[in-house]
């Protein structure tokens, strides 16, 4: 056996032995977060939590999600075609992921503000059709958000006044509480019926919600 034989032999091996190792960590963390989603079942849905969809749909989709995460944004379209392929058996509840901090914050503040004006959805896409515009620290990011919200219809005094009252600072701290609980340590996450979604592939979300439609359909 010549030298650059048995080192594409060699390489190959390393090669089979780490896309195995790689293989047994992704089958080992979904299992990880399987079972904590099962013992923090009551931590990832809460009666606060911002729900798209009929309120007793079978299958529920939390995503735990960042206003201001370019990834978010991306999935967004799938996850309404999602919706729009299973109206009557599927819902999105929302949990709010502030990883990008000050920017994130204000604008989970404007979406409640607008979920008060029964403006949630609209905004959603306001804010997401603008992300660029907004995202980032200082005062001239969150004013360039309040403008985007503004001209999408938000009743700027009324909604400076709701959030006033500190009910959406409450619920983001439930929100963040929970994220920990469950382990989410990027946006956006997924579970369906409290199955974490194992991939980035959007496709993948909708296998694993027509799936979950499927097994609910078969039961008794």
């Amino acid at each position: 056996m010549n030298r650059r034989l048995l080192v594409s032999l060699s390489a190959l091996a390393a090669f089979v032995v780490f896309a195995a190792a790689v293989f047994l960590y992704q089958r080992h963390t979904l299992q990880v977060a399987a079972f904590v989603a099962s013992e923090q079942a009551g931590a990832m849905v809460r009666p606060h939590s911002p729900v798209i969809g009929i309120a007793d749909a079978p299958v529920t989709i939390v995503e735990f999600f960042d206003p201001a995460c370019e990834a978010c944004k991306a999935f967004h379209p799938q996850v309404k075609q999602i919706l729009v392929a299973f109206p009557r058996e599927a819902r999105l509840v929302i949990r709010y992921t502030p990883f990008h901090r000050e920017s994130s914050v204000e604008a989970v503040k404007i979406l409640e503000a607008a979920r008060a004006q029964g403006k949630f959805e609209p905004m959603l896409e306001a804010l997401l059709d603008g992300q660029r515009a907004w995202t980032g620290q200082g005062t001239r990011a969150i004013d360039r958000a309040w403008a985007i919200a503004q001209s999408a219809g938000l009743d700027v005094e009324r909604a400076r006044k709701h959030i006033a009252k500190g009910s959406v600072d409450v619920m983001l701290a439930q929100d963040v509480v929970d994220l920990k609980a469950i382990g989410v340590r990027a946006t956006p996450t997924f579970f369906v019926n409290g199955k974490p979604l194992s991939s980035t592939d959007p496709g993948r979300l909708y296998d694993l919600v027509k799936s979950e439609v499927e097994r609910v359909g078969k039961s008794p």
